[in-house]
C-alpha cells in the first residue's frame, strides 16, 4: 500500500488563542482531534505505517495517540528538538529536514510515502491518489484543487502542462498575476529517491526548497487535480466555519456523537436540562454532564462541550462552547467560540477571561 507521514511540529501561532493550551494538530472537532480524523481516514485505505513529527507541546499528541493500536495502526513519533542549558527546546526543522532526519535514522521511507499537514480535514480517495501517482512513475506528486480565481491569493498555486507536470509554483498571488488556479493542498506523495535530494541534517523545507530543486532537475513530478473536501484550518475563523460546516453535516465521515433526542439535536451522557423549559433549535449537539437551566435558548449550528453548564435565560447563537465552560445567566454569545478562558468572535476577535470588558459581556462564564 503505502506509509504516511503527518506534520504536526507547527505552533500553530495563527489560530492562537486555540492553540494556547494544545498544539494545532489536537483541536477538538466535535470532541475529537483534528489529528485522529486523519488518522482514522488514513488506516481506511489500509495505511498501517505512520510517522509523526512533533516538537511544541509534543507530549499532548505522543499521549493521546499512543502506539496507534485502538486506531488498527502503527504510529511512531520523531521529536525536533535542541538540548540547551539543561532543556529540551523544540526546534522543528522543516518539513522536508524532518523527514530526513526519519530517513537518516532508520530508512522508514522505503516505498510510496503520503505525506499530510497534521491540522485539516480531507476526504480524499487515497487509493486512487496513490494509482496516479504511481502510473505516471512520479518521483513526487502534489495534490491540488482548484479555487475560484477570486481565492488564489490565499494559497500555495500550482502551475503546470496539459499533462500535469509541474512547472512553478506561486506563492498567494492576486488573481491578475495568477498562472492557475490549482492550489497546493500539502497533500503530497513520494518515492523514496525524492527523499535522496535532501541534504542532511539542515532546516528543509518541502514547498519552498525541495519542489524547486525538482522542478529544476526535470524530474517526474505532477500536480493531481482532484476534487474533494479539503478543509483547513488556518485561522481560528476558519475553525467556526469548519463547525458550522461540520453541525450541518456537509462533511463525509464525521458524524455526530450522542443520541439524537429530537430532530437535529444530539445529547451525550449524564445530561441536566430542563426540556419543557429551554429553546432548543437543532443541529446542536449537548455533550456529557452539560446542564441547561430553564429559559436558555440555543440556535445551531451549535456544539456545548462535556461539562458546560448555561444558566437560566442565556442566549447560545451558532456558537461552540468548549468543555467546563460556564455562561452566565441572561448572557448572549452569538457566532462565537467560548472557553473557560476566552472568547473568540467569527472575525477573529479574541478577549480573555480577566479583562474587564470581559466580564461586561461574559459574566461568570469561567468554569
Amino acid at each position: 500500500m503505502a506509509k504516511a507521514m503527518i506534520l504536526a511540529a507547527g505552533q500553530g501561532t495563527r489560530v492562537r488563542p486555540l492553540t494556547k493550551d494544545v498544539p494545532k494538530p489536537m483541536i477538538p472537532i466535535l470532541g475529537k482531534p483534528v489529528l485522529e480524523y486523519i488518522i482514522e481516514h488514513l488506516a481506511r485505505y489500509g495505511v498501517r505505517e505512520i510517522m509523526i513529527n512533533v516538537a511544541f507541546m509534543h507530549r499532548k499528541i505522543e499521549e493521546y495517540f499512543g502506539d496507534g493500536h485502538r486506531w488498527g495502526v502503527e504510529i511512531g513519533y520523531s521529536y525536533e528538538g535542541a538540548y540547551e542549558h539543561g532543556d529540551i527546546l523544540p526546534k522543528p526543522i522543516g518539513s522536508a529536514g524532518g523527514m530526513k532526519r526519519i530517513q537518516d535514522n532508520s530508512g522508514f521511507f522505503d516505498e510510496t510515502t503520503l505525506v499530510l499537514c497534521g491540522d485539516a480535514i480531507i476526504d480524499l480517495d487515497v487509493g486512487a491518489a496513490l494509482h496516479e501517482h504511481r502510473s505516471k512513475g512520479a518521483i513526487a506528486s502534489v495534490v491540488a484543487l482548484d479555487v475560484p480565481l477570486s481565492e488564489v491569493k490565499n494559497y500555495g498555486i500550482v502551475v503546470a502542462d496539459p499533462e500535469g507536470r509541474i512547472q512553478s509554483f506561486q506563492e498567494k498571488p492576486s488573481p491578475e498575476e495568477a498562472k492557475s488556479t490549482l492550489a497546493s493542498t500539502g497533500i503530497y506523495i513520494f518515492e523514496p529517491a525524492a527523499l535522496e535530494l535532501i541534504p542532511s541534517g539542515k532546516v528543509y523545507d518541502i514547498g519552498g526548497e525541495l519542489f524547486p530543486l525538482l522542478v529544476e532537475k526535470q524530474l517526474p513530478f505532477f500536480a493531481q487535480n482532484r476534487f474533494f473536501n479539503w478543509i483547513d484550518i488556518g485561522r481560528v475563523t476558519d475553525y467556526w466555519t469548519v463547525l458550522q460546516r461540520v453541525l450541518r453535516g456537509e462533511v463525509a465521515q464525521m458524524d455526530m456523537p450522542g443520541r439524537q433526542v429530537r430532530p437535529g439535536v444530539w445529547v451525550g451522557l449524564n445530561t441536566h436540562i430542563d426540556w419543557d423549559e429551554v429553546h432548543i433549535e437543532g443541529p446542536v449537539y449537548i455533550g456529557s454532564s452539560v446542564t441547561i437551566e430553564a429559559g436558555a435558548t440555543i440556535v445551531g449550528p451549535s456544539w456545548i462541550g462535556h461539562g458546560s453548564h448555561i444558566r437560566s435565560n442565556a442566549t447560545v447563537v451558532r456558537s461552540v462552547l468548549f468543555e467546563y465552560t460556564r455562561i452566565g445567566q441572561g448572557m448572549t454569545f452569538a457566532e462565537s467560540i467560548v472557553s473557560a478562558q476566552y472568547c473568540v468572535d467569527r472575525s477573529g476577535h479574541t478577549v480573555y477571561a480577566g479583562d474587564d470588558r470581559t466580564l461586561l459581556r461574559w459574566g461568570d462564564a469561567r468554569g
